[in-house]
């Protein structure tokens, strides 16, 4: 198996779908001839052509909108938003279209497509380039919201997300982009969607994350474990829909929960997180669900950015906080 950095195996999947299916096609701004704004797409359009990986202009809506006219169609688009911030032209679209089409017809139309985004802080980005929004995606009815924390999980997702028969908004942690290589077993290799990833078995706390937080829990696990603290680390991998069976089953064994995310902290996904726990696992807990969170803020510029976002320093202050309720 190859070593890859998430870049080079989301390029993977895209090229062996692209050669295992004809009718999957991409488009977003300069996605071919530039080979994406992060080069996740560089060299598709050399192999595949202008007509599989296709330049658009700066028109976010007319990106998901055509893409869904191709998925209406017949064609398994994968449509790519520069950077999560760039979503909201393109919202109406998801919204009032794409997540309705199979409750709108009765079953008879899915709108099987992928959109694709940077998302998250961590690179020091000009304002609209850091969002954190997904929880808005969450709440909308019709679409799966998939996050991956590891390229072999970049790879194996994608590949799924490409063939399954509904919208998929496919979420990339951009500070993790070329962060770290591991092996990508490529091919047939795919991830189920919907599915947690245990990182690592623990029986004192539980801590929950995804995207580039699974990197900061794991390092706060590590420190802990010098402390003779067992955390153990659910990756969710999958928003929505959420793999509800995994967070039962890790907090009932633990006890105690710690949720991190950069999104900011009010209605984020960590409050639908801890309702969960408080409904299912409330005579298990040995103290309230914590969240460590960015905050209600608009992501400060980059001078600022690591004022906002969680670290280790801020996960092991939740972590004591629950240890020693």
């Amino acid at each position: 198996m190859a070593q890859m950095n998430m870049v080079e195996a989301i390029n993977l999947a895209l090229r062996e779908e692209m050669e295992r299916d004809d009718g999957v096609v991409l488009l977003g701004e300069d996605v071919g001839r530039e080979g994406g704004v992060f080069r996740v797409t560089e060299g598709l359009q050399q192999t595949f052509g202008e007509e599989r990986s296709i330049d658009t202009p700066l028109a976010e809506s007319g990106i998901a909108g055509c893409a869904y006219g191709m998925a209406l169609m017949g064609l398994r688009p994968v449509a790519e938003i520069q950077f999560m911030g760039f979503l909201y032209p393109a919202f109406d679209q998801i919204i009032s279209h794409i997540g309705r089409i199979r409750n709108r017809s009765r079953g008879e139309y899915s709108a099987p497509l992928v959109i694709r985004m940077p998302y998250g802080g961590g690179i020091h980005a000009p304002e609209h380039h850091s969002e954190s929004t997904e929880a808005m995606l969450v709440h909308t009815p019709g679409i799966k919201v998939v996050v991956p924390s590891t390229p072999a999980d970049a790879h194996g997702l994608l590949k799924s997300a490409i063939r399954d028969p509904d919208p998929v908004l496919f979420l990339e942690p951009k500070r993790i982009y070329r962060a770290f290589k591991e092996e990508v077993a490529g091919g047939e290799h795919l991830t189920p969607l919907g599915c947690a990833r245990l990182v690592c078995e623990g029986r004192d706390v539980t801590l929950i994350a995804w995207g580039a937080m699974v990197r900061e829990a794991r390092q706060a696990a590590e420190q802990l474990d010098r402390e003779g603290i067992k955390a153990e680390i659910l990756d969710l991998r999958t928003l929505s829909p959420l793999d509800t069976g995994a967070v039962i089953a890790s907090v009932a064994k633990t006890g105690r929960c710690v949720v991190i995310h950069e999104a900011p902290r009010t209605c984020g996904l960590g409050a639908e997180i801890s309702a969960l726990v408080m409904e299912r696992c409330l005579l298990d807990l040995r103290a309230p669900v914590e969240r460590v969170t960015g905050f209600d803020t608009v992501m400060p510029l980059p001078k600022g950015e690591h004022f906002y976002l969680p670290d280790v320093r801020r996960i092991l202050r939740g972590v004591r906080k629950v240890l020693n309720f």
